[in-house]
């Protein structure tokens, strides 16, 4: 459905996104994290056609967006960080105004206006000023334009942004639903949302992809944290029995405590009360030993540490 090939836009000298590659199947609902500037809503205007890229390609349904660009945008509903209303409008004349945008039949723009106001809970608000609405309506009336047309493929850069919790819960319904008819992406810095909503992460740093996965994939590991009082090769020796340990790595040292990655093989039950008694047995003091936590908060505290 969407294929990025060596994606990259320069400012200048600046380089806001460096050739970056990955593929969407249709149906997918994926997070596009970084902290902000890492080049998520640069990726999404050249998804859009907003923005050309300065080399490599993009292409929704095999259409490449430059060539393609009106074809493209028929297909995607798009809801940018700072949504464009106009608050002299009200909701209906908005959506209205957008509906012509989108050449949407005079005959069907009832039907795809009414479309929008249920799927986004408009319904109170429908004859109400944009100028007299929440943000959290005002968002909602930025996803209402988003899918008006009923697109294919759904943008949302930054959809919670500004919201309170009880608003923020209601967009992230409002976009479990929709996911239900789309491929969704979420441009997002905040980690939750993903959790939420997603069931896989591309992660910016610096303009470049530091990961892709499915966060299924992300959060399961096999490997264990081990603290004990006992060097690199005398713990090495220790483990040589057990060839469901595949590597040991020292990744801190600090006042006698050393503490250690195990890269571990799947086994039929529990890996870990082996490891400690066997260590115990031969004298070491352990102090703790624990499979590795891999949450998305950590994965992602761990890609930006490395980055500075």
């Amino acid at each position: 459905m969407i294929k990025v090939s060596e994606l990259s836009r320069k400012y200048g000298d600046f380089t806001a996104v460096d050739s970056v590659s990955f593929e969407i199947p249709k149906g997918a609902v994926v997070g596009l994290l970084g902290h902000n500037g890492a080049g998520k809503t640069t990726i999404m205007k050249m998804l859009t056609g907003y923005l050309e890229p300065t080399s490599g390609t993009a292409s929704i349904d095999n259409l490449d967006v430059q060539s393609n660009r009106l074809k493209v945008q028929q297909k995607i509903g798009y809801l940018p960080e700072n949504c464009p209303t106009y608050f002299d409008m009200s909701v209906v004349e908005y959506l209205e105004f957008v509906a012509n945008l989108r050449s949407i039949p005079k005959d069907k723009q009832a039907d795809a206006i009414r479309y929008a106001i249920e799927h986004c809970q408009l319904q109170e608000k429908a004859t109400s000023l944009i100028s007299t609405l929440s943000r959290g309506y005002r968002q909602r009336v930025g996803v209402a334009q988003s899918i008006i047309h009923k697109p294919e493929i759904l943008i949302l850069d930054e959809p919670t942004n500004g919201l309170d919790p009880s608003q923020i819960h209601e967009m992230r319904q409002l976009i479990r639903d929709l996911s239900k008819n789309a491929t969704v992406i979420i441009s997002t810095h905040i980690l939750q949302e993903v959790h939420a909503v997603c069931d896989r992460v591309l992660i910016m740093r610096h303009g470049k992809l530091a990961l892709d996965s499915s966060l299924s994939e992300l959060e399961n590991s096999d490997r264990l944290v081990l603290k004990t009082d006992q060097k690199a090769d005398k713990l090495e020796g220790m483990l040589k029995d057990f060839t469901e340990v595949t590597s040991v790595e020292l990744t801190r040292e600090d006042d006698g405590v050393s503490e250690f990655l195990l890269d571990t093989k799947p086994i039929n039950g529990s890996l870990t009360p082996k490891i400690a008694k066997a260590l115990v047995d031969q004298g070491c003091s352990l102090y703790s030993l624990h499979p590795q936590e891999r949450s998305l908060e950590s994965i992602f505290r761990e890609i930006n540490t490395t980055a500075q």
